[in-house]
């Protein structure tokens, strides 16, 4: 009823207007922005963020408006009455086709009208298609809008803009057209979270959260056939980071029922935006069209932390894992089960402690991620000594006696240590993203901590599958062969691949308090090793002074960064000589594809070893690293060595919490191409290409 009648109120002035075509009011003859064309109370023209069409396949194009004050347009669903752009480019030469984006709408409301669009000035981003590329393309646009104040006036503007064939450099509208991109409401983001959508009857219930809390959020609803819906009602909790927004429909039909009805919902929050199909449902919950419920995420979980065993992050645990297996050669099934169970009973106590500690980082309002620990030189320094103390009692240097009445409750030999070594292990295994694994974590991480308590364990479950699997069928260690002297010399090497790590943990350690502390950990450790020695080697009351030392060297090993300082003489990480690497800039990526180019962004850290692997195997060598070279390519390193708030933000608005991540940018995926955590240079190589536009 509310259309009809407005429609009659309006329909004189639109009469009055209607037909009447825009001309044109300057010429400027700039290479990429086209005339300002005037018709009544909007003036429109045609704008190119490329000065030519160079060999794109995709041309990033825009339809700029300004409205006179007090007037507005309309986004693609208006609301209560209007109607979106109606654009016809049959007129235009070489052009196959444009794709038209909405940035995020306003609402106005106005005598209990509800619509939605845009005042003072819009730029619509448009995805122009030549017919043959590398050809010019001569743009001729007749754009239908209607413009509204306390009348409506359709009016019809004719526009046009001419692309030469030539080099596609940026034009001087650029930023403008890659700034209208960056406000197009897109997928799953991390500041944004539609967490779920409940149907009541003609009434809907959205649950959503903010990352920075919300300010003015408001929300739009898109279904088909279509249906027009009041403001929301807002209820805000958690310090403004959640909502309840509650809508009605204003004209409901005798038995509307919105549960289960298929719909687009557009949240939008100031500058922020985030658009997400769903389905309404009866219940509590929702069903997202991108997202997966928790028990498939449980199932991507499990499959996450089964594929981590094979990781490269997981060579510097390949020691305890080896010791534990070969220690149960010869031993009654009994005890192998007991033992391999102990194992991964430690492995699932580590995650679930990462996980409390997560949920507690994520309620006091901190960045959370995976691996994150690694960012923090108190908990590597920890490690380092950790392991030291690993590797000295593998060869001898010391052993932790338990009590009697203890070590006979924990089965002989004691299930202690299989089941620190399987903490020990979680804690070395964890710092880099495995497929599976990356989806799961970010799931959990954007969620509660019902959800992150669940994913977690689960992903503990499939790293201590092969320890489950060997506890399930114990004579597999009967394949073993028997502990004898082989061990002692298999405990030295073991040991010695132990100090490795530390080594390698050292070397991370370094980006974090610079080289002269760190080099002071690794003598202090040394002197650790020597002083456990000497006390091994040392009779009477002189034998316990060694442990003694070695427990006051490690105190200091732990004061060195409070003492430094977390980032003092911290080295930053190496260039790689393969290729002219940028530092990691989000607000230029936009302005690079504006320009033509391929953006290759690489999220990196000193303590991935995954990372550090796909440069070694796939970006610093052959073809990869020659195509990172190319005048049109941009590589570009995102350095998450140490905390960075900038970094941390553009994971998770790609969904993100670990690394690697690799995504590469262009005129062909202006959104981005996401690359697997194993990158090969297939893989590279095909999304460069069709970033750029290009056949592989």
């Amino acid at each position: 009823m509310k259309r009809h009648v407005l429609a009659l109120l309006l329909l004189p002035a639109m009469l009055a207007g209607g037909g009447v075509s825009g001309f044109a009011q300057d010429v400027d003859g700039r290479e990429g922005v086209g005339a300002w064309v005037k018709a009544g109370q909007v003036e429109a023209r045609l704008v190119s963020a490329v000065r030519a069409t160079g060999d794109l396949t995709a041309l990033p194009l825009g339809l700029e408006l300004r409205l006179e004050p007090g007037w507005k347009t309309y986004w693609r669903t208006p609301g209560d009455a209007g109607f979106a752009p109606r654009l016809d480019w049959s007129r235009s030469n070489n052009l196959g086709g444009a794709t038209l984006s909405y940035p995020a709408p306003h609402r106005f409301s106005v005598l209990g009208f509800e619509t939605a669009g845009y005042d003072t000035a819009v730029l619509f981003p448009i995805q122009g298609t030549p017919t043959t590329p590398g050809k010019p393309v001569d743009l001729a646009l007749s754009a239908e809008l209607l413009v509204c104040s306390e009348i409506c006036v359709p009016q019809t503007l004719d526009l046009a803009l001419a692309l030469p064939a030539g080099p596609a450099g940026p034009s001087e509208v650029a930023n403008d057209v890659a700034r209208a991109q960056a406000l197009v409401p897109k997928g799953p983001n991390g500041l944004l979270r539609i967490e779920s959508v409940q149907g009541k009857g003609g009434a809907l219930e959205v649950e959503a959260t903010a990352i920075d809390g919300f300010v003015t959020p408001d929300l739009f609803v898109e279904t088909d056939p279509p249906l027009t819906f009041s403001a929301p009602k807002a209820v805000f909790s958690d310090n403004d980071r959640h909502v309840r927004l509650t809508l009605a429909v204003t004209d409901p039909s005798p038995g509307l029922d919105l549960s289960g009805r298929a719909m687009t919902l557009t949240l939008v929050d100031g500058d922020k935006a985030v658009e997400a199909p769903v389905t309404a449902s009866a219940g509590s919950g929702a069903s997202g069209g991108g997202g997966a419920g928790l028990a498939a995420m449980l199932g991507v979980a499990l499959l996450g932390g089964l594929v981590l065993n094979l990781m490269p992050c997981v060579l510097p645990v390949l020691s305890l894992k080896l010791m534990s297996v070969v220690k149960h050669g010869g031993r009654a099934p009994a005890a192998v089960c007991a033992g391999f169970l102990a194992s991964a009973a430690g492995i699932l106590a580590s995650f679930l402690l990462m996980a409390s500690v997560l949920v507690g980082v994520k309620a006091a309002g901190g960045a959370v991620g995976w691996g994150i620990q690694f960012q923090q030189p108190l908990f590597l320094v920890f490690m380092v000594v950790l392991v030291t103390l690993f590797s000295a009692n593998l060869w001898g240097l010391f052993e932790v006696p338990l009590p009697r009445v203890l070590a006979d409750r924990l089965g002989g030999d004691g299930l202690a240590g299989p089941f620190a070594t399987g903490m020990f292990a979680t804690l070395l295994a964890t710092p880099c993203s495995a497929p599976f694994l990356g989806t799961a974590v970010g799931f959990a991480l954007s969620k509660g901590p019902v959800e992150i308590y669940a994913i977690f364990a689960t992903l503990g479950v499939g790293l201590a599958l092969p320890y489950l699997a060997v506890a399930a069928w114990p004579r597999v260690a009967g394949w073993l062969p028997r502990p004898g002297r082989w061990m002692a010399t298999l405990k030295i090497v073991l040991g010695f691949a132990l100090m490795l790590t530390a080594l390698w943990l050292l070397s991370v350690l370094t980006a974090q308090i610079g080289e002269v502390a760190a080099a002071t950990v690794g003598l202090l450790m040394a002197a650790l090793v020597l002083a456990l020695w000497v006390g091994r080697s040392a009779r009477g009351a002189a034998r316990a002074a060694g442990p003694m030392l070695a427990g006051v060297l490690a105190i200091v090993a732990f004061a060195m960064p409070a003492v430094v300082g977390p980032s003092a003489g911290a080295a930053p990480v190496a260039g790689d000589s393969k290729a002219r690497w940028v530092p990691f800039a989000e607000p230029t990526i936009r302005e690079h594809v504006a320009a033509g180019r391929t953006v290759f962004v690489d999220v990196t850290a000193d303590w991935c070893i995954t990372c550090q692997a796909n440069k070694k195997l796939v970006l610093n060598r052959g073809e990869v690293a020659q195509r990172l070279e190319e005048s049109g390519v941009v590589a570009m390193r995102a350095d998450w060595t140490r905390p960075d708030a900038a970094i941390a933000k553009f994971l998770a608005d790609h969904g993100r919490y670990g690394i690697p991540f690799n995504i590469v940018y262009g005129p062909g995926a202006p959104d981005g191409i996401a690359l697997p955590e194993l990158l090969s240079d297939g893989a590279v190589l095909e999304a460069l290409s069709k970033a750029a536009g290009r056949a592989s």
